[in-house]
């Protein structure tokens, strides 16, 4: 089944329309990662002090790590919710309000008074506002690699599809960069109230991206359903014909996510937990390697439409496998070079190469009618599981080792590249074009 983009528009009108969902898929994805980065180095650096008594200091710690493995509780039910409804009244209504969501949220949490301040109801209120900004980070990526995937011409949906990739890794390099920036002069002043100046500045994400998403385009593939007067009943039709799509999209995100997430937070807390590394170092080590990402996933978006998503994201999660034991040793030296490195092929090649090629590949299993419910609810409720529960889980494996060990997570890495090949491999590459991609 072919989909024609549109047959009345001109190529000038197409360049305006796919600059248009550039910037709004690009944006949307920064300031989700802006805040994920943002969150995973506060929780490790920050908020067990802030948020937290702090008589006991590893419990504090651990308690504050919590609240962002929390937030993931949510992401599967914001997944399915807004995916629903974005297969039922288009994609682009459900962008903006996911992105107004989670971005609200992100700049609220600058504002909550610590403990010292209001005692429990601190950490109560960071847990509700946390919950209610996953809620709309659940259907932000999907929403966004299904926009910009639907948006493209045949031989470019690779390279499109790779679109949130880009703003993931723009969001790191913001964020890390302004925690690098914030804190020259040492932690103090992170503890002191600095943390705070990050999260308000997210407003002028929000304004900015909120600008951005309203003028979008509804996407030609939905509009093609719409005029073809075709069935809407997202969830049924997912779970009676594209029960093999949901399985490899929740394996894919159960590997990719579990390793993304030991890359980026587990070793952030790790290094400042157990190594006495500093954030300065962890967040110049993230802005150099959000920095090699974003020259690197063009690339890959690329090769996706070169030898296909499939391929390309094979292959990385057998390259996340086999550096899994190489990560670890160098963040166990400590060694401000060595966490460099560490980092900086982790997150800045290894996890974007299983990331570019997620746009097209997510989008392609599934038809337009459920596709933006198909990859939401996968994606998201593998997210939620590994996500939220391989950075916690590996904390606490090394916390709980006398010597600090991290034999058991180095298997959890080598676990979660294999899943990601694996599940690459079983792709149910729904077509609708002459090409895959």
């Amino acid at each position: 089944m072919n989909i024609p983009v549109s047959i009345l528009e001109t190529p000038e009108a197409a360049k305006r329309r796919k600059r248009k969902v550039a910037a709004a898929t690009i944006v949307g994805s920064m300031l989700e990662w802006y805040d994920f980065y943002l969150y995973a180095t506060m929780a490790s650096i920050v908020f067990s002090k802030v948020f937290f008594d702090t008589k006991d200091p590893q419990n504090a710690a651990l308690n504050a790590f919590a609240t962002f493995a929390i937030g993931f509780v949510a992401r599967p039910i914001g997944g399915i919710f807004f995916g629903y409804f974005g297969d039922k009244f288009g994609r682009k209504r459900m962008l903006v309000y996911t992105f107004s969501l989670m971005g609200i949220c992100t700049a609220a949490i600058g504002l909550i008074p610590s403990y010292a301040t209001i005692g429990i109801l601190a950490p109560i209120v960071l847990v509700a506002f946390r919950i209610v900004q996953g809620f709309g980070a659940g259907a932000e990526l999907a929403g966004a690699a299904v926009t910009s995937y639907e948006h493209a011409s045949d031989d470019q949906k690779g390279r499109q599809g790779a679109w949130p990739a880009l703003g993931l890794n723009l969001g790191l390099l913001l964020s890390s960069l302004t925690i690098y920036l914030l804190s020259l002069g040492g932690d103090q002043f992170l503890l002191n109230g600095g943390w705070r100046i990050p999260f308000i500045m997210s407003f002028l994400l929000v304004l900015m991206g909120l600008w951005v998403r309203k003028s979008l385009p509804e996407t030609p593939e939905y509009n093609a359903m719409e005029s073809m007067h075709e069935q809407k009943a997202p969830i049924k039709g997912l779970f009676r014909s594209n029960i093999k799509g949901l399985g490899v999209v929740f394996f894919i995100a159960i590997g990719y996510n579990a390793l993304s997430y030991i890359f980026k937070t587990f070793s952030l807390a790790y290094l400042t937990q157990f190594k006495g590394v500093s954030a300065n170092i962890t967040s110049f080590s993230v802005t150099l390697a959000s920095l090699l990402a974003i020259f690197a996933v063009p690339v890959f978006g690329w090769l996706c439409d070169r030898f296909s998503s499939k391929v390309v994201l094979a292959i990385g999660g057998i390259f996340a496998a086999l550096f899994a034991y190489p990560f670890m040793a160098l963040l166990g030296t400590a060694d401000k070079s060595m966490v460099y490195i560490a980092i900086i092929v982790g997150t800045g090649l290894i996890a974007p190469m299983m990331f570019a090629p997620q746009g097209s590949f997510l989008s392609r299993q599934f038809p337009v009618q459920n596709r933006s419910t198909g990859v939401g609810a996968g994606r998201e409720i593998g997210t939620a599981i590994a996500g939220g529960l391989a950075p916690l889980w590996a904390l606490t494996m090394v916390a709980q080792s006398p010597n600090h060990a991290t034999d058991g997570v180095v298997w959890i890495l080598v676990g979660s590249g294999l899943i990601v090949a694996f599940a690459a491999i079983c792709d149910q590459g729904y077509r609708f074009s002459t090409k895959q991609n």
